[in-house]
């Protein structure tokens, strides 16, 4: 493992969060997720989990991130901000 590659993984994992959670705009928020998703991928990894990181991967940096998207776009806005 190397420590300054697990540390970068690690601040923008942090960092994703955060925008996930702080963004107004819901397609947005579905692509920061999409994002945090592959970043965790990446983290286990490095840690040496390969079929966590597989199925991380495929299934919710993957198929969740699509099936989000299509959610987000099938609903409507009710109010105007």
């Amino acid at each position: 493992m190397i420590p300054a590659f697990d540390f970068v993984i690690l601040i923008f994992v942090v960092i994703c969060a955060i925008a996930a959670i702080t963004v107004k705009d819901l397609l947005s928020a579905v692509m920061i997720l999409g994002a945090y998703s592959f970043f965790m991928c990446l983290m286990w990894a490095e840690m040496g989990a390969v079929d966590v990181a597989f199925t991380e991967a495929s299934v919710s940096a993957g198929i969740g991130t699509v099936l989000l998207i299509a959610a987000v776009y099938r609903t409507t806005r009710r109010s105007r901000d």
